[in-house]
């Protein structure tokens, strides 16, 4: 077998559909809501009768006020090489995400070195561990 008598299995593969070209439905079928122009089917559609995502229960809440913190250990602050910690230089030195808007600092691990640190919420270790180590602590709203 070369390539220039090489021919596909028998059945694999069909002609494609001539569409228009004489009889009025145009591989449509007769009457219907498909054979109209324009007819496109909704997403989850089942035919007019009440579709699953409505016939299934609704469970829980989701809170549209709800504050979503990204979370830092003083054991990681130990490692970064700055003065002062706020939201803006972890985002420069890509230790958060750039989509972050709120911080919260904990109090895991280990902290040897003053650190000045401006946070949306700090936990009571973490504040305890900076200002011990002879740093300062600023809670913000951001």
């Amino acid at each position: 077998m070369e390539l220039h008598n090489m021919k596909p299995t028998p059945g694999s593969r069909s002609k494609k559909k001539r569409v228009g070209r004489g009889d009025k439905t145009a591989g449509r079928g007769e009457n219907g809501q498909k054979s109209r122009a324009g007819y496109s089917k909704k997403i989850g559609f089942e035919g007019g009768q009440n579709p699953l995502y409505l016939r299934l229960p609704k469970r829980g809440f989701n809170n549209v006020n709800r504050k979503e913190y990204d979370v830092l250990n003083i054991g990681e602050l130990n490692e970064l090489n700055f003065s002062e910690i706020n939201l803006e230089t972890l985002k420069k030195a890509k230790v958060i995400k750039n989509s972050v808007k709120l911080l919260k600092i904990l109090g895991d691990g280990e902290l040897t070195k003053a650190i000045n640190v401006k946070a949306g919420k700090v936990s009571q270790t973490a504040k305890e561990a900076i200002e011990k180590a002879g740093g300062t602590v600023i809670e913000t709203d951001r």
